[in-house]
């Protein structure tokens, strides 16, 4: 145990990792301390810890959690030590005591895209964005965690595994399972969660791999060469059922608050075609942004109490 932190109480468990609330000594400030276990590995450390450590280290940014230190333990288990952030995005989609207003998914989608782009502007996918992984801070800041699935953009020929994204917000490409892929597929999880947002319910939630591909396509419509040229050649595109694709009044119905500009965002970030989706430096840059209401500054954010 490094002399450096206390760990006070267990908030999270997972597979290879123990999360702790602690205590950084020489500041007393609260700090969460993600304990990875070294002993399930065969040849010692996790690749997905190596790579959490290395992209957090590269990656500095408001919206981005903040990598304090890291220490090995007595059981030469390897210890993170990371701000620690008391909410997230999920908890408050949840809280149905809280009000939510457009302004506040302005902002917190803002947020989020910027925290992305930043990771792309770096080389890097996250490959696992959902609410549960935007976390936020008690100013408001909201910041992209957990980074175990995060890869560095790679050769035009490299192969990625499909097999990433939580399924319910996993882009087409990962779903037909191409293992050629860019950052839009993460531009494809904040738009679902975007929708999320403005629902307060889940938009895609498949209850199973094949399941997952039925509810995006008669959401979204079934992608075809046309809309999509190339997409019949991918491993898993067969048997589909062919849905159309939601007219601009069934949006509208589908998203009652949402503006026209907040549509146009969403139907950018959705795009079947990745080659066609808006990356995040145009989803930044657009109207959406800038038009009334403004986004909420972050301390002014709805926030579960306590």
């Amino acid at each position: 145990m490094s002399d450096r932190y206390t760990k006070d109480r267990k908030v999270g468990e997972g597979t290879y990792a123990v999360v702790y609330l602690g205590k950084q000594l020489s500041s007393g400030k609260d700090v969460a301390i993600k304990e990875i276990k070294t002993g399930g590995f065969k040849d010692g450390l996790d690749m997905s810890a190596i790579r959490e450590v290395k992209y957090l280290q590269e990656l500095s940014h408001e919206n981005v959690i903040e990598l304090i230190d890291v220490f090995s333990d007595v059981g030469k288990n390897l210890n993170l030590v990371l701000e620690f952030l008391p909410s997230d995005m999920e908890v408050i989609i949840n809280d149905k005591s809280l009000v939510i207003l457009s302004a506040d998914i302005k902002s917190w989608i803002l947020m989020t895209l910027r925290g992305v782009n930043h990771c792309h502007r770096n080389g890097i996918l996250h490959r696992d964005l959902k609410p549960s992984n935007l976390l936020i801070s008690p100013t408001g800041q909201l910041k992209l965690a957990d980074f175990g699935l995060a890869r560095a953009l790679g050769s035009p020929n490299e192969r990625f595994t499909s097999n990433v994204v939580t399924r319910w917000y996993r882009a087409p490409e990962l779903l037909f399972g191409s293992h050629h892929y860019s950052t839009a597929i993460d531009v494809w999880a904040v738009g679902v969660i975007f929708a999320e947002l403005m629902l307060r319910t889940p938009y895609l939630p498949g209850k199973d791999d094949n399941d997952q591909v039925v509810v995006t396509f008669q959401a979204l419509g079934t992608p075809t060469e046309k809309l999509w040229p190339g997409v019949s050649h991918l491993p898993n595109y067969n048997n589909l059922v062919m849905y159309p694709p939601p007219s601009r009044q069934e949006l509208r119905n589908r998203f009652p608050a949402a503006t026209e500009g907040a549509l146009d965002l969403l139907c950018g970030m959705l795009i079947l075609d990745p080659n066609n989706r808006w990356d995040t430096a145009k989803c930044l840059t657009y109207k959406y942004f800038v038009e009334s209401p403004r986004p909420t500054e972050p301390e002014s954010l709805p926030k579960k109490v306590p």
